[in-house]
């Protein structure tokens, strides 16, 4: 594997699957992320009795290149068989997703009534410059990402340096179909975003919770986190406040199953 540009090299960052309780949890990580981002939270609902599923995303951990050869369409199946192995071993499962992992959710739930309830950590509905993606991409492999303010996240992600310019654009196509999926979501939803996140646009967590059907709603600000709010110096709190979302709906929901 190149690892010219991934950061982080040495964490990490593969598929893991976590067997506990009968309740499931998959996490989904963001875009040229690896598991590593999502890896904290999964030791933290393991520890406290959750079967834990973290996929690696088709053409993440490996090369910008591949990724430049996927489409939204691999992503989205990815995650759906992720689903379909943790559901068929647990009685109920919670998805959790980070930045593009938050629209993959979003996207499972569209099309898994049956999940109890999700969580978004700083999805990705709104991103600035999109546009200029679409025009470079035909020319332009990928671009290195734009600078940002150091944070304690930053030693513990690992995935790629640049963006894959090509992939990006998928990026937007995915946001545009899960947008016009929001109507048809109704599970709780708990969104959780870094009030010092300059990745998306902050209206992002406020526009989805508008235009999605769910009745349970709610979204909460972490004061002194950036965009990868589970990751960042407040993750315990992030983590803390999922569990307890989850444990308030873990008797909610379709049982899948008689798993013990």
């Amino acid at each position: 594997m190149d690892t010219t540009f991934l950061r982080n090299p040495h964490l990490d960052g593969d598929a893991f699957f976590w067997h506990a309780g009968k309740t499931g949890a998959l996490l989904i990580h963001g875009f040229t992320a690896t598991t590593a981002e999502v890896r904290l939270l999964g030791e933290y609902l393991h520890a406290r009795g959750y079967t834990v599923s973290a996929p690696l995303l088709p053409s993440h951990g490996t090369t910008p290149d591949e990724l430049n050869r996927c489409k939204w369409q691999d992503w989205t199946r990815a995650v759906n068989d992720a689903y379909a192995q943790l559901a068929a071993q647990c009685a109920r499962v919670f998805v959790c997703g980070e930045s593009m992992g938050a629209l993959l959710t979003l996207f499972l739930a569209s099309e898994h009534p049956e999940i109890v309830s999700i969580v978004c950590y700083a999805p990705a509905l709104i991103t600035a410059l999109m546009w200029r993606a679409r025009l470079l991409a035909p020319f332009v492999p990928y671009a290195n990402k734009v600078p940002r303010a150091p944070s304690d996240a930053d030693a513990r992600w690992k995935g790629y340096a640049v963006n894959p310019l090509r992939a990006v654009v998928q990026l937007g196509k995915l946001q545009q179909e899960v947008r016009r999926r929001l109507p048809r979501i109704q599970q709780p939803i708990l969104v959780i975003q870094g009030r010092l996140d300059q990745a998306i646009d902050p209206r992002s967590g406020q526009v989805l919770l508008a235009e999605i059907a769910s009745r349970d709603k709610e979204l909460r600000w972490f004061e002194h986190s950036t965009h990868c709010v589970i990751l960042d110096r407040e993750w315990e709190c992030a983590a803390e406040l999922t569990t307890k979302f989850m444990e308030r709906h873990k008797q909610q929901g379709r049982i899948l199953s008689e798993v013990e």
